[in-house]
Formats: structure tokens, C-alpha cells, sequence
């Protein structure tokens, strides 16, 4: 029964925030911004939360949900316009959808895939939606057991897990800017002893650096230097044809649209790697299990339903972390957790007794987000399109401006915008030198958390990590973490390829003749 309970607590809330004239607005018009900005060259998802986390302080926590989550969602999907039509991908997240888009487009039949990847992306954030609902109770069962080494470890794997799996090229760059992060969330008075670190004598620093400018400055100020730096223009775009998808086209690829549904939630949910992987995942997924692999980049549909299906299915899988345990599992998902902080609400293990209907509240939103996004992306596909003609230069001045009023917007604090202007010019040289900023980014979410709990955990234990060897999980979290930082190495790489020839060689070792046994027996 308490399925079915679930259930029907589960429509009940979609039934609730449906039918309020209000939440329907805010929901069309935050995906439709959404879709804006990642259409957008230059505009991301990621930069669309950023700037609306600090203009819904004043909302109702549940309001301020549908805005972020509805942004989100249309900022994923929206990318999908300047990949098909123009060749530029609006987000990291589309980069894949182009390399068969834009062919198609080519071909004339540019509305046709803007119209299937509306519909595979709606399906796609829908099937996510459905393993937030039934993952979510699981995984917080299994984080009760937690204590405050789990915590600790959990928190570092997190920052750990992002900069190895968001580096361009050397690893230990995306741990240098993981730990940049993890510092910073050290500034100011500690929760425990309430005693400063590192402010200098400046007294704004002691309640800490506020997370809300340093998410606009780590992504807002590098995207508006870059942009006016290189000046590009965009092209003429293609024109649209039919929109509106053929449902047997959709009817024959379910069994790759779930399958990279599947891929997109299972990429979500590890910490730190984002939309853009799980669309580069499933295109050599589609690939590889095609029977014709050679059409791949010369306009196949198949390979834009996988790759649109995934991107969006990552924004559930991504909140399934978020929520559970307080990691996020994408670059927007670190915006919204600073958002949900900035509204009161601490995701963790201890959300469903201090928010029960949250997790419900969160799938529900997606549930109708999708919806709103397949609607304006049927109504309004010709319209929108219309604004990859503008130059982006035209936008960024306006970003600015949004990104100084997010800033100051947060207790009408001047000292947030010295803060977040330095923040975003070091982020800008931190990328020119290939340092991802997500990881910098979610060590200033979790650094307190890690922080926290190890110096709770020492308290304790009496300045023993002894705990950490003693319980099953922690055990279990410092293997990993070992695991991962020995896996970089060369000199683990080289034992493993020499442990799987030893392996290989003894399982091709030919039989002995029969002669040769004879004598061993006689002997």
C-alpha cells in the first residue's frame, strides 16, 4: 500500500500545482526562457539557474522550484535549435545532436528533427522523473546509516569524482580546482567553534563567502568575456519544414530512446559530470549497436533522439544525488542546491522527515516541465528560432546586468559584486589554462558539509580516523576514493595492463601433448 500511497500523493501534488493559474505561467514562461538561453550560443542552463537562484529569493520555496527547475529543463532541450539548424550548439550539452543534426537540417528536414527531439526529450526527462520517485526512497533508507565520517567522505568523493571526470586533458587540474573550491568554503567563522579562518580582518568575510556570487561569477562573467572575445557571428539559419513528429518514426526507436533514457539517469547520478557526457555516451551507444554505424553523421535520426533523449533524462538522474544526498550530479544541479540552501532547504538524508512531500514536489515539477517544454517547443519552435539571428553580443551586456542584480540582489550586499567580479575574471584564466570550473564550483556547496563533519567526527572519535576502517560504508567510500586517485596514475595503469596479460596468457596456455602427459604419469 505505501506504493500505491505514493502514488497517489504523487498526482495529488501534480493535480495541486496544475491547477493553480499562477504556477502554469511561471512554468511556460521559465521554460521558455530556458529554451532561450540554450539556444543561444554563449547561453547556457547552467548560467539561466545561476542568475534566476538569486531573483527567487523572495518566493515561496515551491515557486521558486517550478523557475529553476522549468529553466533547467528548457535550457537542456533548447541547445538542440543551434545544433540542428546553425551547427553551433547552444550548450555542451547539444554538441553531440550536431553532428546529425545539422545534415538533416541540410537536407531540408530541420523541422522534422526539431520536432522528434521535442518529443524524445520530453520522454526522455519524463522516464527520469519516474526513478526520482522510485530510487529516491531507497537511497535515502541507505544514507540513515550514515555518520559524520560518511558524511565527510561522501562530500570528498563528490569534489574528487567531478574534477576527474570534468578535466580537458590532466586530472590533477580538475582535483587543483576541486580543492580551490574546498578552500574557499573554508573562509569565515566554522560552524563547530565559531572561530574566523582566513578573513583577513575583513569583516563581510566572517559569515562565510555566499555561494550565489560565486555561482554567477564562476559562470556568468567567463561566458560574457569569452563571447565578446570572439566575436563570432551567427549564420543563416535553415528553415523549418513540418514540426510536428510522426509518431511511428517515434513508435520504431523506443528501444533506443529508453535506452538512452537509462544511460542519461545512470550519468545523472554520478556526481559532477553533467548532460554533455550523457550525450556523447549515448551517440557511441546508438553507434556501436546500429546495424548500419556508417550513416552515423550524415543525418541519422536515430542518433538525435539517443543523444536528446540522454541529455534530458541527466536532469532527473541528476536530482536523485542532489536530493538524497546533498551532491550535485551536474553543473545546474550545484546551482540549485545553493538555491534550495538559499530557500532553507538542506537536501540529505534528512529531507523526506523535514520536507516529506518534497521529493514528490521536485518529480512532479519535471512531470510538468516536460510537458510545458514539448508544448512551447511545437507552438513556439518557428518564433523562438527567429532569435539565433541576433548577434550574442547584443545579449551579453543585458547577462551583465542580470549577473550584477543576482549578485546584489542577496541581502542587498555591495560586497557580494567585489566578490563575485574577481571570482569570475580568475574563473575566466582558470579556464584558458583548462581547469573546469564545476568542480571549483561544487567544492564551495560542499565544502562545508566535508568540513563539518570531519572536524564532528574527530571530536568524537578523539582525533582517531580508526571509525573510518571499523564501519562498513566508510570503508567501503575510502576504497573508492583510493581507488580513483590510484587509478590516474601511470604506474597503476601499467600493473593492471600487466596483470590482464598475465591473465589473458595463462587462459591461452595450449595443453600439453598426450605424449607429455603420459610420461608425468609414468613418472
Amino acid at each position: 500500500m505505501m506504493i500505491f500511497d505514493r502514488i497517489a500523493a504523487f498526482f495529488d501534488i501534480v493535480h495541486h500545482l496544475a491547477m493553480d493559474p499562477l504556477n502554469l505561467l511561471i512554468l511556460f514562461g521559465s521554460v521558455l526562457m530556458g529554451i532561450i538561453f540554450g539556444a543561444m550560443p554563449g547561453l547556457t542552463s547552467t548560467l539561466g539557474v545561476a542568475l534566476l537562484t538569486a531573483l527567487t529569493y523572495g518566493m515561496d520555496t515551491s515557486l521558486a522550484m517550478i523557475c529553476l527547475l522549468a529553466i533547467y529543463v528548457g535550457g537542456t532541450y533548447g541547445g538542440s535549435y543551434a545544433s540542428i539548424l546553425i551547427n553551433i550548439p547552444g550548450t555542451a550539452a547539444a554538441a553531440a545532436t550536431a553532428l546529425d543534426g545539422y545534415p538533416l537540417a541540410c537536407r531540408g528536414e530541420g523541422g522534422r528533427a526539431i520536432g522528434l527531439t521535442t518529443t524524445s526529450s520530453a520522454i526522455g526527462t519524463t522516464i527520469s522523473m519516474l526513478f526520482v520517485v522510485s530510487i529516491s526512497p531507497i537511497i535515502s533508507h541507505f544514507a540513515l546509516q550514515f555518520t559524520s565520517f560518511e558524511f565527510f567522505l561522501l562530500a570528498f568523493f563528490g569534489i574528487l569524482i567531478s574534477g576527474t571526470l570534468t578535466s580537458p586533458d590532466l586530472v590533477i587540474k580538475g582535483w587543483i580546482s576541486g580543492f580551490l573550491g574546498l578552500f574557499l568554503a573554508c573562509v569565515g567563522r566554522d560552524q563547530l567553534q565559531f572561530y574566523p579562518r582566513y578573513t583577513f580582518g575583513v569583516p563581510e568575510l566572517d559569515s562565510g563567502i555566499e555561494v550565489v556570487p560565486v555561482l554567477i561569477g564562476a559562470f556568468g562573467i567567463p561566458q560574457i568575456i569569452q563571447v565578446l572575445k570572439d566575436r563570432f557571428q551567427i549564420g543563416e539559419t535553415q528553415k523549418l519544414q513540418r514540426i510536428i513528429p510522426e509518431i511511428g518514426t517515434v513508435v520504431r526507436n523506443v528501444p533506443a530512446i529508453v535506452r538512452s533514457a537509462l544511460i542519461g539517469v545512470g550519468i545523472g547520478a554520478v556526481p559532477g559530470i553533467g548532460e554533455d557526457i550523457a550525450g556523447w555516451v549515448s551517440y557511441g551507444t546508438a553507434k556501436n549497436t546500429s546495424k548500419h554505424p556508417e550513416t552515423f553523421g550524415t543525418g541519422e535520426l536515430k542518433a538525435v533522439l539517443s543523444t536528446e533523449t540522454a541529455n534530458n533524462a541527466c536532469v532527473g538522474g541528476a536530482m536523485i544525488p542532489l536530493l538524497n544526498l546533498g551532491i550535485p550530479g551536474s553543473p545546474p544541479a550545484a546551482m540549485l542546491l545553493g538555491a534550495l540552501m538559499l530557500h532553507g532547504v538542506t537536501p540529505g538524508p534528512m529531507i523526506t522527515f523535514e520536507h516529506p512531500t518534497f521529493i514528490l514536489e521536485v518529480a512532479a515539477i519535471l512531470l510538468l516541465a516536460s510537458v510545458a517544454m514539448w508544448v512551447a517547443g511545437m507552438l513556439l519552435a518557428k518564433q523562438v528560432v527567429k532569435i539565433l539571428r541576433i548577434p550574442s553580443q547584443i545579449f551579453m551586456p543585458i547577462i551583465g546586468v542580470l549577473c550584477i542584480i543576482g549578485s546584489y540582489s542577496l541581502g542587498l550586499n555591495i560586497f557580494n559584486l567585489y566578490l563575485m567580479l574577481p571570482v569570475g575574471i580568475i574563473c575566466y584564466f582558470l579556464t584558458m589554462m583548462g581547469y573546469p570550473i564545476a568542480p571549483l564550483v561544487i567544492g564551495v556547496i560542499l565544502g562545508p558539509m566535508a568540513d563539518e563533519n570531519l572536524r564532528r567526527a574527530l571530536m568524537v572519535s578523539q582525533g582517531s580516523f580508526m571509525p573510518i576502517f571499523q564501519r562498513p560504508v566508510s570503508l567501503i567510500l575510502f576504497i573508492i576514493i583510493v581507488w580513483t586517485i590510484c587509478s590516474q596514475f601511470d604506474w597503476y595503469r601499467r600493473g593492471k595492463e600487466r596483470l590482464m596479460a598475465r591473465l589473458r596468457g595463462r587462459r591461452r596456455r595450449p595443453a600439453p601433448p598426450e605424449s607429455s602427459r603420459r610420461q608425468a604419469d609414468d613418472a
